[in-house]
């Protein structure tokens, strides 16, 4: 098992990218808190200034979306609906603002302590499907926002788990209606045989 390096994140193919995170883990190690984390079974990509749905359309810079245009390896956090945190992982090179979306995981370690922050008695797919979801149960807040995925906080193992095209499920990306025909594109990743993928369709 090895952290990836930056030699994945800055890869120019986003759509690569958010299908190869899939059988990756991801932890978090917060404060004093247990060690959570677990392996990522859903994404979503978004490609940059070329894509409708992506927060960077247009070359658009806000205050929100400064992190997306760092280089690639590090998290870009955002409030979704004025309450949830959903984590992003930024790639590509520097000025180049496409970023993946972490929808789901499957829980490996610290799942007492996710239980806790989810306020749930019993280990289920709800616990950490849906990005909202897993960022509650492995605290990620906008505090992590800008943060080196090589750090002692959040991280991304490769513990040579490889998903091959044919296991992936490529649909359309979820709560992007706005983004007109981009919507319809086949740019969120899904891995088929999992239990812990979100439910949306």
């Amino acid at each position: 098992m090895s952290v990836l390096g930056i030699d994945f994140y800055i890869n120019n193919d986003v759509i690569d990218i958010g299908q190869k995170l899939l059988g990756k883990f991801l932890f978090t190690k917060i404060d004093n808190e247990p060690l959570t984390g677990g392996m990522i079974v859903e994404t979503e990509s978004y490609k940059g200034i070329e894509d409708k749905a992506c927060h960077a359309y247009m070359n658009k810079r806000t205050n929100r979306n400064t992190v997306m245009y760092e280089q690639g390896g590090i998290a870009y956090v955002y409030i979704c609906y004025g309450i949830h945190s959903l984590l992003n992982i930024v790639t590509n090179k520097k000025d180049i603002p496409d970023a993946v979306l972490i929808r789901a995981i499957e829980p490996i370690e610290g799942i007492a302590t996710m239980l806790q922050r989810r306020s749930k008695s019993s280990l289920s797919r709800s616990l950490t499907a849906g990005p909202a979801a897993l960022t509650y149960a492995l605290n990620v807040t906008k505090k992590l926002n800008g943060i080196s995925l090589n750090s002692d906080k959040i991280w991304i193992e490769d513990r040579g788990i490889n998903i091959s095209k044919d296991e992936i499920i490529c649909s359309s990306r979820v709560g992007v209606e706005y983004a007109g025909e981009h919507a319809k594109l086949p740019w969120r990743f899904r891995i088929k045989e999992s239990n812990w993928t979100s439910l949306a369709k």
